[in-house]
């Protein structure tokens, strides 16, 4: 080979490595990601997700495009992210269900739940346990001595395993006992409405449902089941501050990658989150609605959902709870 050649050939080879380590290199994000939310558009998780992309997309310079993959109660958009590339572009938001309660409702999970890696609480619509505005039911102790009675307490929830569903179960386990009749419904938005048309007693709702049945006068509010009062709702009581701590759930957002996605991504991400969850601009698209922002470190959401699966799982086994 002539020395020219050789030397271009050198060039050439010279080029081709240092663009494919620039490549290799290349920060991330350098292109879209996708937020992927298990049910519909206009629910509480999808105003989450939307909301959080926007904010997210600012603290990282890349769009970040929210994907509806609704069914099976959000395990259709679950398994499609455990299934996905673990590059750092395709995201899962996900609710209790996907995650926590379902697969111990299912026995025939198409992934597993370490197939999903948690990256960060978002945000959280508190449930709140309401009544009709006409109920006699004034409070949650009126609640729980007309529960004692016969025939006690008619309760709507969205189905098995709902978060309504839970809500009962603990009222049952943890509050004194007493008779409530579980009412299931195709949804929750179905169980609020049978308690403003006074089909039953009462419910147990995400704030971002019952809070315009509850500012419109139609619902009265007894407790919320989160740990703190929430903005607009600061003279609610929590279930812990009336002596029942163990009542405990809510309508949770979390962020999950695909098993394998590099930590330095996860940890990125997760910063993303926390930046913008502290934007007044993300506290006016949720507070309102009645979403509190929840941000927080992946360990803070490892040990939560930890924690989730240790107290709910009894509950499960005790109602016998099963995937409808």
């Amino acid at each position: 080979m002539k020395p020219f050649k050789i030397i271009a050939s050198l060039i050439s080879l010279i080029y081709i490595i240092s663009n494919g380590s620039a490549f290799a290199a290349d920060p991330w994000p350098n292109h879209p990601i996708k937020f992927v939310v298990g049910f519909g558009p206009g629910g509480a998780n999808d105003l989450v997700a939307r909301a959080v992309a926007e904010g997210v997309s600012k603290q990282l310079g890349q769009p970040v495009i929210v994907e509806n993959k609704p069914g099976a109660g959000s395990v259709l958009g679950a398994d499609y992210v455990a299934k996905s590339a673990p590059d750092g572009y395709t995201f899962y938001v996900s609710a209790a269900g996907g995650v926590v309660t379902i697969p111990m409702l299912r026995s025939n999970m198409p992934y597993k739940v370490d197939d999903l890696v948690p990256v960060g609480m978002m945000a959280v619509s508190p449930s709140i346990i309401v009544v009709n505005a006409d109920s006699p039911i004034q409070n949650f102790k009126e609640l729980l001595a007309k529960a004692k009675n016969k025939p006690g307490v008619t309760f709507a929830t969205a189905g098995s395993g709902s978060t309504p569903h839970f809500v009962a179960e603990m009222l049952k386990m943890y509050a004194g006992g007493g008779n409530y009749e579980i009412i299931p419904y195709k949804s929750g938005s179905e169980g609020v409405f049978a308690v403003v048309s006074k089909q039953v007693d009462a419910t147990s709702e995400a704030s971002v449902v019952v809070l315009p049945q509850i500012e419109g006068g139609k619902l009265r509010p007894l407790a919320s089941t989160w740990n703190k009062r929430i903005t607009r709702l600061p003279n609610v009581p929590t279930t812990k501050e009336l002596g029942y701590p163990n009542i405990f759930i809510g309508h949770w957002a979390g962020l999950f990658a695909p098993k394998g996605t590099p930590p330095e991504v996860i940890q990125k991400m997760n910063a993303a989150i926390q930046a913008a969850l502290d934007t007044n601009v993300l506290k006016s698209r949720l507070i309102p609605q009645g979403i509190e922002p929840a941000p927080g470190s992946q360990a803070d959401f490892i040990k939560f959902l930890n924690d989730e699966r240790r107290r709910l799982q009894p509950i499960v086994k005790s109602a016998n709870m099963k995937d409808e």
